[in-house]
């Protein structure tokens, strides 16, 4: 859901971290713990490796020490800031398959929803996913792509072009997203000010879904520090 996704997907060239999204039930959980240990894999981090950890939405951290993957980083979470519960996302996966071992990925229109965070860096990720889509689509292009790219697409000359592209469709829309009505317009400079916006808000989204969480991981390590 992370990283190695974007790179699949063109987005990045290299990520040395893993990250996963997995299903909090303890029968899956025992699945993951033989795992981590078969990867000699520690939690370097708070919090612990715990359900209830993972079910409010904070992230367990790991570390690898077996030789073929010694260094890697692995991220696991189950639950997704503005996205549906793991049965969902299961259903619209992406599936890959890489020297005979199938790879389950998140579908890209969730993976740009995920990768929508208060960092910086994750922003111009998106904008290369998004292009990667672009020029990878064959033509003429499904409804469906062209939903996502009047939806999703952060170049302005490439959304002024699938606005033209795709007039009415645009003008549909755009009450779902009202930058659309500068890319109609062509109007560049407007569609800049808006797609900064638009990140700006989804940042400050971020922030406040994430401060509760923060608030219970300084208590954990408050905790650990008493102990």
């Amino acid at each position: 859901m992370g990283g190695q996704a974007c790179v699949v997907y063109g987005g990045a060239e290299f990520s040395r971290d893993t990250d996963i999204v997995v299903v909090a039930d303890h029968a899956n959980l025992r699945r993951l713990e033989a795992s981590v240990t078969e990867l000699q894999a520690e939690v370097i981090a708070i919090p612990p490796f715990e359900a209830g950890h993972l079910r409010a939405g904070l992230a367990v951290h790991f570390r690898c020490h077996v030789p073929e993957a010694a260094g890697i980083r692995l991220d696991v979470m189950s639950t997704l800031r503005g996205l549906p519960e793991f049965e969902t996302l299961w259903s619209r996966r992406t599936t890959i398959d890489v020297a005979g071992q199938l790879i389950e990925l998140l579908a890209l229109p969730d993976l740009v929803t995920a990768k929508k965070t208060q960092r910086e860096k994750d922003w111009p990720m998106i904008t290369r996913l998004l292009e990667a889509h672009w020029m990878q689509t064959p033509r003429p292009a499904s409804d469906a792509a062209i939903t996502f790219w009047l939806s999703e697409l952060r170049t302005p000359s490439l959304l002024i072009q699938a606005a033209a592209d795709s007039h009415d469709m645009a003008t549909r829309l755009r009450g779902q997203r009202p930058l659309l009505s500068a890319a109609i317009a062509r109007d560049e400079p407007e569609v800049r000010r808006m797609l900064r916006a638009e990140q700006e808000a989804e940042q400050a989204a971020d922030r406040a879904y994430w401060q509760p969480l923060k608030q219970q991981l300084e208590a954990l390590r408050l905790s650990r520090r008493n102990n």
